[in-house]
């Protein structure tokens, strides 16, 4: 499995919503679903109009998450600029 230092043995929190939280609020669509994997925050990919993901990272300095796609097994270190997984699909 790829890993970095900014990984936690700490297993994945529940994700807080089934869809981007910011675009569930204002009403806007998403591409793709990130999860973080430090608080659970569901946000929208960078393909998406509001890239809340990436937002979320910048807002909170957590700097891992993975997909929050169904089927989907890889994470992202946004400090690293890494691939990490494979991981357990999520969905």
């Amino acid at each position: 499995m790829a890993t970095c230092e900014h990984m936690t043995d700490e297993p994945v929190l529940e994700p807080g919503t089934q869809g981007c939280e910011e675009c569930l609020e204002i009403g806007q669509r998403w591409v793709h679903l990130r999860l973080c994997r430090v608080c659970g925050h569901v946000g929208c990919c960078d393909s998406s109009i509001g890239k809340h993901a990436t937002a979320h990272f910048h807002q909170t300095r957590h700097a891992t998450m993975q997909s929050f796609e169904p089927g989907e097994d890889w994470g992202w270190c946004y400090v690293d600029s890494q691939m990490l997984g494979p991981f357990e699909p999520l969905r």
